[in-house]
């Protein structure tokens, strides 16, 4: 999957700065320079997560973010990292993060543009302390047009994520990977530390239709709902059930993680509308999480949907809005949300495991 010695500034050169003259490169002025920026951004919490403990940043920073969750250390210092790395650049005209409970709007003193970042600096954070994978998810917007730089809102960023014009993730592991999107494919770059560059590894990065993967949090298991139920059983129950083959089931805890895993081999991953809470329509944040996620899998050759609907075709209500998310490789997805439409319309058939079938060890054939 090498491709030569192409970096990432080049890559983006190429792509978005060089193109015929149609207008595409009007539309896409600046975005290769702030993608640079985000990049740099990377590149300096790697280098803050490689120290480990002996950096500092490690355990809680005893204060509390916008959706009641504690907040580590380095949820606080990657946020900042983004922050002081993109603010003053001239290309953004504000910036909502998980870690900021509101619109950020680029401070005066600085030039302002005509995009708009989301990003989760950390995910997974739950895996600092065990030296677990982490990641960071953004997403990129044009401000409307005829919106005013100096009064970019809320609104400005509640749109569909079929309208971003960029979307990536970070994963800091054994390697860091920056993993890009600009409409054209979804990309993988690795960092050089040597020389401090993002190098093209992985071009055009296709995932699979079919898989025998799937990622969940079976913990949740009675707060799902039936469709979810079934396709989970149909997977536990393996060869010797309806899909006649075994399925092996990850979980890491990290979105990051387990999209990467899918991208690099394919897969399912489910965060599905569950009662634990009622109140909330998912688990997944629908502008920094599930949008730019779902962006990268589309342009890999994945699906990705909240079980009745297509992910980057929700309009958000609220700056951290939640979604169900379900996605990956393109044929077990569709099952998924063809079991939800079954259930929606009340075709779906009461889910019995084979084991208690007719012929079963459990219950003897009285049809004879």
């Amino acid at each position: 999957m090498q491709d030569g010695r192409t970096t990432l500034s080049k890559f983006l050169i190429d792509t978005l700065d060089r193109q015929p003259s149609s207008g595409n490169a009007a539309a896409t002025a600046g975005l290769s320079a702030l993608l640079i920026d985000v990049a740099a951004a990377i590149k300096s919490i790697s280098a803050m997560l490689t120290k480990g403990s002996l950096g500092g940043n490690y355990g809680s920073a005893q204060t509390i973010n916008t959706h009641g969750e504690e907040q580590k250390k380095l949820d606080v210092a990657t946020n900042e990292v983004f922050v002081q790395q993109c603010e003053w650049d001239g290309l953004l005209a504000a910036m909502v993060s998980e870690e900021m409970e509101d619109v950020y709007a680029i401070p005066s003193d600085y030039p302002r543009g005509d995009y708009l970042l989301a990003f989760d600096p950390l995910d997974g954070s739950s895996n600092i302390d065990i030296n677990g994978v982490v990641g960071s998810i953004f997403s990129v917007l044009r401000t409307p047009q005829g919106e005013a730089q100096d009064a970019v809102g809320e609104a400005a960023f509640l749109r569909p994520g079929y309208e971003q014009v960029a979307a990536g993730y970070a994963v800091y592991g054994p390697s860091t990977m920056l993993v890009l999107s600009v409409g054209n494919g979804t990309h993988g770059f690795t960092l050089e530390r040597d020389i401090g560059n993002f190098v093209l590894t992985h071009s055009n990065i296709r995932i699979p239709e079919d898989t025998v993967e799937f990622a969940i949090n079976a913990s949740n298991e009675r707060f799902w709902e039936p469709p979810v139920r079934r396709y989970v059983q149909e997977c536990k129950d393996g060869r010797t059930g309806c899909r006649e083959q075994d399925f092996n089931m990850r979980w890491i805890a990290s979105m990051v993680a387990e999209v990467h895993r899918i991208l690099m081999r394919g897969g399912v991953f489910m965060y599905p509308r569950d009662s634990k809470t009622p109140a909330m329509e998912g688990r997944l944040r629908l502008l920094y999480e599930a949008n730019p996620m779902s962006f990268l899998v589309e342009q890999a050759g994945g699906l990705a949907t909240t079980g009745r609907e297509r992910i980057l075709d929700v309009r958000p209500h609220a700056l951290h809005g939640r979604v169900p998310v379900i996605l990956g490789s393109k044929n077990e997805v569709e099952r998924i949300a063809r079991y939800h439409g079954e259930y929606d319309r009340g075709e779906d058939k009461p889910y019995t495991s084979p084991l208690f079938s007719p012929r079963s060890l459990f219950l003897p054939d009285f049809s004879a």
